[in-house]
């Protein structure tokens, strides 16, 4: 068993490799009365296209597969999954996005009892013709619910003007044409390709024996043999973005925006990739945070209210900014940012290092919360990067980085603007 040990925080993880290729972290944290698991594969909405382990030719299966699985993963011949967690007192959850579907349990009870179960149902899936068929009328529901949801709408729309070809421009659940395609075939091509134990990680923290930990998940894992790697297809991304507005009307009082930023440095993991996304996320805060004085102005102009965000999400093959909320002026507002973020000396260095220290703060906490780890190293895990270096990456950054990085990644022409406005009377 490797030990993983960062000094700087005094906070250790134990990995353990299985034989076929499941790695196990364990994260022991004394005293506290909570435990979490979490057993995650790498396969989200932009894998549909793929050549699985031992074959020759590509697969493609229509858009919404990974979350239609996660669906039907909980569904079992003696019923509902989420029962028998909860008669063992524990809250049981999953979560599918662009790269990544994951199933969990928080519990303060019964922790071994609980971890065999999670083990034991993803790796069993029940898969039928009428219960597929059924599935879809209940996906089709949720798909309906999101289209009607103008924040869900606005988002995505960015999405769409920012990528040309890239499945991340696509929404997570499908559509319901691209649903009604799926059937019990696909779903178990999908499974036996991507819930591979080499394609997963499990992750488990709190007050547990790891030797117990580690028994439990060994005696109810398969013992596949390794398969090898997954192929996976995504096009040839261009580096402009694809349309520079989208405008749509929908049930709202105030317009809301989206302004989007592509980012077209990528195609690397590990710390380089966290060093990147760790620069983007202090500039933005730097420069649109509540202290900035673009912030100021455009809040004292009541071109923003308290709905008014940014954030970047930075993946191996992608990466963008967001920044939005309601305006009465969205065009305003756009232009505004663009014409502030050309000038750089409004990115002052002793905001850096403030900022920088409350990215330590924050990070510093997430360690007071089993749940916060547990969805934070998933979500590094699936970039390639180890949780405990992020304090060392944070501390290499410069000023001068976040400079660089600012003036390189938020320019005019990697921009777009999504607009959802009120429908006219």
């Amino acid at each position: 068993m490797q030990q993983l040990y960062n000094e700087r925080i005094d906070e250790k993880m134990l990995l353990q490799e299985l034989d076929n290729g499941l790695k196990v972290y364990i994260m022991p944290k004394r005293g506290y009365t909570k435990q979490f698991a979490i057993f995650a594969t790498h396969f989200g909405s932009n894998d549909s296209k793929f050549i699985a382990p031992g074959d020759t030719d590509v697969t493609e299966v229509p858009d919404g597969v990974a979350h239609f699985l996660e669906h039907k993963m909980f569904e079992e011949e003696e019923g509902s999954i989420f029962e028998q967690f909860s008669k063992l007192g524990a809250s049981a959850n999953a979560y599918t996005n662009f790269t990544t579907t994951a199933y969990l349990f928080a519990s303060t009870e019964n922790f071994y009892e609980n971890l065999k179960l999670l083990v034991k149902f993803v790796q069993n899936p029940y898969f039928t013709d009428e219960n597929v068929e059924k599935e879809k009328g209940i996906i089709a529901q949720e798909i309906r619910m999101y289209q009607d949801d103008p924040n869900w709408k606005v988002y995505f729309n960015a999405l769409e003007a920012l990528y040309h070809v890239h499945p991340v421009r696509k929404d997570i659940a499908g559509t319901i044409e691209s649903i009604s395609q799926i059937n019990k075939e696909i779903l178990y091509k999908c499974y036996y390709t991507f819930y591979h134990p080499e394609n997963m990680v499990l992750f488990a923290v709190g007050d547990i024996d790891i030797d117990k930990t580690l028994d439990i998940i060994k005696e109810n894992v398969r013992q596949d043999k390794k398969q090898g790697e997954i192929k996976r297809i995504y096009p040839k991304e261009p580096l402009s973005v694809y349309k520079k507005e989208v405008i749509q009307d929908m049930q709202v009082s105030i317009p809301l925006f989206n302004l989007g930023f592509k980012d077209t440095d990528v195609g690397f993991g590990g710390k380089k990739l966290l060093k990147k996304n760790l620069e983007i996320q202090i500039g933005l805060e730097m420069a649109l945070g509540r202290s900035s004085d673009l912030y100021e102005r455009l809040y004292n102009e009541g071109l923003i209210d308290s709905t008014f965000s940014f954030d970047y999400g930075g993946e191996i093959d992608y990466g963008y900014s967001i920044i939005g909320g309601q305006s009465k002026d969205p065009f305003k507002v756009r232009d505004i940012i663009l014409n502030a973020i050309n000038n750089l000396q409004f990115l002052k260095e002793e905001d850096f290092e403030r900022i920088k220290k409350k990215y330590i703060g924050k990070f510093l906490r997430t360690f007071n919360s089993v749940d916060s780890i547990a969805y934070s190293f998933i979500n590094f895990y699936m970039k390639e990067i180890n949780l405990l270096d992020y304090l060392d990456v944070l501390y290499s950054i410069s000023f001068e980085d976040v400079r660089e990085r600012f003036q390189n990644h938020l320019r005019e022409e990697n921009s777009v603007l999504s607009v959802v406005n009120p429908i006219k009377k």
